[in-house]
């Protein structure tokens, strides 16, 4: 028998990456990797996550694999948690925009100091200059030769190569990076967006140097020996300006993740050898007994072992109201204790509490891709080549077609399409939305998995809803019990059992001082009941499926009513039946209105009795009702609504659900919080209530929006900045876009993307009006 190896994931951090088209190509690069199962590639990020086969690479083989395709990558450092990741990708994205900022501060200051010394140069000007020096020279020469006429006395060839010298300095200091990754780019057999800038810019400095080294070239044919060195300065300070307000922006899209790391204290209080003493929060140990008081925040995990208090669970779970807390409830670091002071007994610390492991799905879901952005990839991959394509053809239609300087203009005409044309927008229109969207669905206690499963959720048009536990209460009465023997019989079944049903059935047998005895051979069948031997007797406790299939006679009229019914028989006999109800949520009622009026289906599947399911869809307005349905029976109708052709979102409690979780377009898996499995589900919500559901159907189609939108405006700005900068407007307008206009275009359309994501940020639900259950069954 041959065993397969369970796949592993890593997560490698990738320098060098500046646009789409390097993000696609690592992609392509991990994709085509031998052992690789899936791979996802965050320009945010600058991150690698791959899914592979142990047996055929390794994580080591991967960086060697990036790093031979021209950009940089390494091994996570071991031990590293989710938040020490998030700090040096913040300390990163810091220095990186102090960087970008000096920079491009000195770069714009010497390129306005550069139109000033050119200005000598401009008297006279002609039709083949640049379209803003050309402005420049006929509205500042005069005034400018009033305020320096030693200017205008100083040697054209001293002005010149004064300009060298300032372009040379710029290019060799603020605009390294651009000429190393073009040359990286062109040394692996690729180009990007450092390859348009370097092609733009490198051109125009060697037309400058020629022109300065040499003007009698360009006289003995006619033409003006011009220079373009203050274009070259101007071009690389904006596109580093661009990119300084753009790293800037970046560093917003992870506010929420920032904030959630915050919430954790840097020291806790601990009780050890009867006295209190303060540690440093890494010092602190499961089973350290904890001291917080009223205003502090838990600073890890816990069970409550005194005292009673309120906790502010928001910042968690968004729930807004203080939950009270008992001994023997759970606390959850990071929240705030409002009222009394407690001990707690510490359950879980360092990257096992609920807020690390929150932090961590949220580094590994805006890790991922949306499909969405699979267009992108696929124009980026071969975008940069068809531009500078583009780019030598308009130099060719300016050479054969311009009455005057068809050199100089068609210089410029090229070197404007190659500085507008970066895929920088891109790269930047899917990830920066689902940054933003993950980061704010936390906030509200929605944790989404990923860019998939956002941009799934956002084109639901069905949910499908389990009954126990998400419409109701999920904490079922006993109401009513034929025999006190049924129910003791029942009790010490149950006690064995996780399942709602067999707690309230275990609560109401103690509640009367019932003593249960010993259990022998306990079984639980799903969606059935469950069966044990108690004092030698075979005691079967379930619904009338399980009562048919160990030949025991029922009425399936017992017990009729709202409740479920459990039947208890021993030995082949009757004893009796047992009805338990359980109260919908108060507010699913108006939660399930509002999911109608977003224009969604919802139905409800529950393994309870017709007459059960009716009661508690008449209550909170749902007609549409599956019922008696077993775990395979759920997933059978989320497949056939499937089939059907709609988009089925499936809600439940992740235990119970799971399969059908699995099966559906997205599965919601509905918590408490502090105990829900957070990694269960494609969005898991970290409040029981359905308008969490709500909350996450419409932050993601406002999300998917956004995508669309950052999509389209990537794409028409280029669509529309190319022709423009190649000269499709001069025949009719006599309009020629000039390089340095083109890379502040160039420059503020990544920053557009990213501040258009940001808007999601203000993103707040829709309030949810109370409704009556009249108008919740309409």
């Amino acid at each position: 028998m041959v065993l397969l190896a369970m796949p592993e994931t890593v997560t490698l951090p990738v320098s060098g990456m500046t646009c789409a088209a390097c993000q696609a190509r690592v992609q392509r690069t991990l994709e085509r990797a031998p052992g690789v199962d899936l791979a996802s590639v965050n320009l945010m990020l600058h991150s690698a996550t791959v899914r592979f086969d142990p047996t055929a690479t390794t994580p080591g083989r991967l960086v060697e694999l990036i790093r031979d395709s021209g950009y940089g990558a390494e091994l996570p450092a071991p031990g590293r948690t989710a938040e020490d990741a998030h700090r040096e990708l913040e300390r990163d994205q810091d220095a990186e925009y102090r960087g970008y900022r000096a920079k491009a501060l000195v770069s714009v200051a010497l390129g306005l100091v550069a139109m000033v010394v050119s200005m000598p140069l401009m008297r006279g000007a002609h039709a083949g200059m640049d379209p803003v020096m050309r402005w420049a020279a006929e509205v500042l020469n005069a005034p400018l030769e009033r305020a320096l006429p030693w200017l205008f006395r100083v040697d054209a060839g001293t002005l010149r190569w004064t300009l060298l010298a300032f372009t040379a300095v710029v290019m060799a200091w603020a605009g390294r990076h651009f000429y190393t990754g073009a040359w990286s780019a062109l040394r692996h057999r690729t180009a990007n967006m450092n390859t348009l800038v370097a092609l733009g810019t490198g051109s125009a400095f060697a037309f400058s140097v020629v022109a300065t080294a040499a003007p009698q070239v360009f006289e003995r044919n006619g033409l003006p020996a011009d220079v373009y060195y203050e274009a070259v300065i101007l071009i690389i300070g904006l596109l580093l300006l661009g990119h300084a307000l753009e790293s800037r922006a970046k560093r917003q899209t992870s506010h929420a993740l920032r904030r959630l790391i915050d919430l954790s204290p840097k020291r806790a209080r601990v009780r050890r050898n009867g006295e209190e003493i303060e540690v440093p929060l890494e010092e602190v140990r499961v089973g350290d007994r904890v001291v917080i008081r009223p205003g502090e925040r838990v600073p890890v995990d816990g069970v409550i072992a005194t005292g009673l208090t309120d906790i502010d669970e928001s910042m968690v779970t968004g729930e807004s109201l203080p939950v009270p807390k008992l001994p023997g409830d759970r606390v959850t670091g990071g929240t705030i204790n409002r009222t009394g002071a407690v001990e707690f007994t510490v359950s879980a610390v360092g990257a096992a509490t609920v807020l690390s492991r929150i932090v961590a799905m949220m580094r590994d879901a805006q890790a991922t891709r949306a499909p969405i952005q699979r267009m992108a990839d696929r124009i980026s991959a071969v975008f940069v080549p068809v531009v500078v394509t583009i780019a030598a053809a308009t130099f060719v239609v300016w050479y054969l077609a311009a009455d005057t300087a068809p050199a100089v203009r068609g210089l410029t005409a090229a070197i404007s399409v190659l500085i507008i044309a970066c895929p920088c927008a891109m790269g930047l229109a899917v990830p920066t939305a689902v940054m933003v969207a993950t980061g704010k669905g936390a906030e509200l206690g929605i944790l989404i998995k990923g860019g998939e499963a956002l941009e799934r959720a956002g084109r639901l048009d069905l949910l499908l809803l389990d009954k126990t536990g998400t419409i109701t209460l999920g904490k079922p009465g006993l109401v009513s019990m034929s025999s006190l023997e049924a129910l003791t019989a029942a009790a010490a079944i149950e006690r064995q059992s996780e399942h709602p049903l067999a707690e309230a059935i275990v609560r109401a047998a103690r509640d009367r001082g019932i003593e249960l005895g010993p259990v022998e051979g306990f079984r639980a069948m799903p969606g059935l009941g469950a069966v044990g031997v108690v004092d030698g007797a075979l005691v079967v406790v379930g619904n009338s499926r399980l009562m048919d299939e160990y030949g025991v006679t029922v009425d399936p009229d017992a017990g009729l009513g709202t409740g479920t019914t459990v039947f208890v028989a021993s030995n082949g006999s009757l004893l009796g039946h047992l009805t338990l109800a359980d109260a919908a949520r108060p507010s699913s009622r108006t939660a399930v209105a509002r999911l109608k009026a977003m224009g969604l289906g919802v139905a409800m599947v529950t393994g309870d009795r017709r007459a059960t399911a009716e009661a508690i869809g008449r209550e909170v307005g749902i007609t549409d009702l599956v019922s008696e349905a077993m775990p395979a029976d759920k997933i059978a109708e989320v497949g056939r609504r499937i089939h059907s052709g709609r988009s089925v979102g499936m809600v439940g409690d992740g235990i119970n659900d799971a399969p059908a979780l699995v099966k559906a377009d997205v599965g919601f898996v509905m918590g408490s919080g502090t105990d829900v499995a957070i990694e269960a589900g494609d969005i898991t919500l970290m409040r029981s209530d359905l308008n969490a559901v709500a909350d996450a159907v419409e932050l993601s189609r406002r999300a998917l929006r956004l995508m669309r939108q950052n999509l389209f405006w990537a794409f028409v700005y280029n669509v529309v900045g190319i022709p423009v900068a190649a000269g499709v407007l001069f025949p009719v307008f006599g309009v020629q876009l000039s390089p340095i206009l083109a890379s502040a275009a160039m420059a503020m359309s990544s920053v557009s993307v990213v501040s258009n994501s940001l808007r999601l940020r203000g993103f707040r639900p829709t309030r949810p009006a109370v409704v009556s259950p009249t108008e919740a069954a309409t």
